[in-house]
């Protein structure tokens, strides 16, 4: 491959970093952490944090902290390298597992934030409930049966997640079949 060519590979891979890490802040990702995503998803080998951050000219520390991220939702891997002492990652490039992983933990992140609010809220409600003022029962009451119908909402985000983590959603929307090498 001459220069010429490699340079030109370089930059589509450079485009197509870019377009990860700015689908990735669709999501609440960092555009900083899509970039790291990017370029290990685009490596030919695992990497170090080293290699990493020259890629991406961010301070090693930054480069650590999108990586706990990356590792904490599993779009990376920590792989062991023959000889060498240093961390290596590669990156998983399941975009679908991935999209579930994430989507999964953030469905139970959203959970958890709702859930511990109404465990505050509810002895008030109730405690409201039995308030003289005609307006401040009334309010309680509708509050409360607010805060009550996010379970429904929740019992059914945390059935799709379960879904999704059991493949069960496949049967009800199936991936793509890969294409053999007869068809192209």
């Amino acid at each position: 491959m001459s220069h010429t060519d490699s340079d030109k590979l370089n930059e589509a891979r450079d485009v197509m970093i870019s377009a990860i890490a700015q689908s990735m802040e669709i999501y609440g990702v960092s555009p900083s952490v899509g970039r790291i995503y990017g370029v290990l998803y685009y490596s030919e080998e695992p990497m170090s944090l080293e290699d990493i951050k020259d890629e991406v000219a961010m301070s090693k520390a930054s480069v650590s902290n999108g990586m706990r991220e990356l590792l904490d939702t599993e779009m990376v891997i920590k792989v062991w390298k023959k000889g060498e002492r240093k961390d290596h990652f590669i990156a998983e490039k399941d975009f679908l597992k991935n999209f579930i992983n994430y989507f999964v933990k953030q469905i139970r992140h959203e959970k958890n934030l709702i859930m511990k609010a109404s465990e505050q809220a509810k002895p008030v409600f109730d405690e409201m409930l039995k308030s003289d003022d005609n307006h401040v029962r009334d309010a309680a009451q509708k509050d409360k049966k607010n805060m009550e119908s996010t379970f429904d909402y929740f019992d059914w985000t945390m059935r799709l997640a379960y879904a999704m983590e059991t493949g069960e959603i496949f049967d009800y929307f199936p991936k793509k079949e890969e294409k053999g090498e007869e068809d192209g």
